[in-house]
């Protein structure tokens, strides 16, 4: 196990520049997953971590050592990617043996090794099959194991889960998280998948262009994110947002007009000058509907029934699109409905013009 020190690294290919000057620290034994759209730099920074991408600039140290110019084989790594690039002619025992093989191994300290992380994975009826004997959860479960066998300092999964449908997901989930209790291992794991993102995570490096906008626990940034881009991506489904102004800001909150007549308040301590315009943000599950004459005025455009849940699409002023609201599912809502919209002051977020939190 190890720690890991990320200082100003950048990655470029020729004039382009994919990573620009990631920082971050990453304690022995934690969790950290990162996330972000198609294309923000996760699996690139994951690759430089790993050796299989060079660093344009900056320093990568695994423990005390700088490993930037170090191959990946020398670096204490273990790295488990999407597709499970077994062995088809080998056993499954075979598959997780060969990497203590090719180092050079006792024979008998392989085969401990190997039936030991078998142990774990609960995959020690599997090991006399073939690759194309197995469903695509067991072969998941044998590729982490070829990675355990390793005893590396430093796990790294990239997608790993994207090829199993949606129950073996869940199952695989559970697993890593169990097997991240009991190896206590540093673990770093890149995700499209928000859920993954919420349940594995110590902590959680939300990564755009490139960049890292905002690095915390996953409640943490649910609750409390930094910026649009950060309130919009985490959650499913998303922040709602719509448009509005400052009528009226002091230390103890603000108050926010939206269209001509409805009114919000906040919390919000951060003083903004009368007449700024802001972006007003809320959860679904944060949202009421209802006949308030204080409320926002809105008209239902669409239902979702999900059966523990409901959500419906509403229309109001300052909006471009439908919000989504979370209801429970007994209630009796239709299409075309005009009804109100109220907010929790507390639950109520607001960002600047230039996308930043304000609190």
């Amino acid at each position: 196990m190890a720690t890991l020190t990320l200082a100003g690294i950048r990655k470029s290919y020729g004039d382009v520049e994919t990573l620009h000057g990631i920082d971050l620290s990453i304690a022995d034994g934690e969790f950290i997953v990162f996330v972000g759209p198609s294309g923000c730099g996760k699996s690139t920074l994951l690759r430089t971590i790993c050796g299989l991408e060079d660093i344009s600039a900056g320093d990568l140290h695994i423990g005390e050592r700088r490993v930037n110019d170090i191959a990946p084989a020398q670096r204490g790594i273990a790295m488990v990617f999407q597709s499970y690039a077994l062995y088809p002619h080998m056993s499954v025992f075979e598959n997780m043996a060969f990497g203590l093989k090719l180092a050079g191994h006792d024979k008998t300290a392989a085969r401990d090794a190997v039936l030991r992380a078998a142990q774990i994975l609960c995959i020690e009826p599997l090991l006399e099959r073939k690759p194309k004997e197995l469903s695509g959860g067991q072969r998941q479960r044998v590729a982490i194991g070829r990675a355990i066998v390793r005893k590396p300092d430093v796990f790294l999964f990239d997608e790993p889960l994207s090829n199993l449908d949606a129950s073996l997901r869940v199952q695989m989930r559970i697993e890593l998280a169990n097997l991240h209790r009991e190896l206590g291992a540093t673990m770093i794991y890149v995700t499209h998948d928000q859920v993954e993102a919420m349940t594995l995570a110590d902590r959680i490096v939300v990564l755009n262009a490139g960049r890292i906008e905002q690095v915390g626990a996953p409640l943490a940034l649910y609750h409390q994110p930094d910026n649009l881009f950060v309130a919009g991506f985490m959650g499913s489904p998303r922040m709602n947002f719509f448009k509005g102004r400052v009528q009226a800001s002091s230390p103890a909150g603000m108050t926010l007009a939206v269209g001509e007549r409805a009114l919000l308040e906040s919390t919000s301590s951060r003083n903004l000058p009368v007449g700024a315009a802001v972006t007003i943000g809320a959860r679904p599950e944060h949202i009421t509907l209802g006949d308030n004459p204080d409320g926002i005025p809105a008209r239902i455009h669409a239902i979702e029934h999900l059966g523990d849940v409901s959500y419906l699409y509403v229309m109001v002023a300052g909006s471009d699109e439908p919000l989504v609201v979370r209801c429970a599912p007994e209630q009796d809502w239709q299409v075309d409905q005009q009804t109100a919209l109220t907010i929790t002051p507390t639950r109520l977020h607001v960002f600047d013009a230039d996308g930043k939190a304000c609190r």
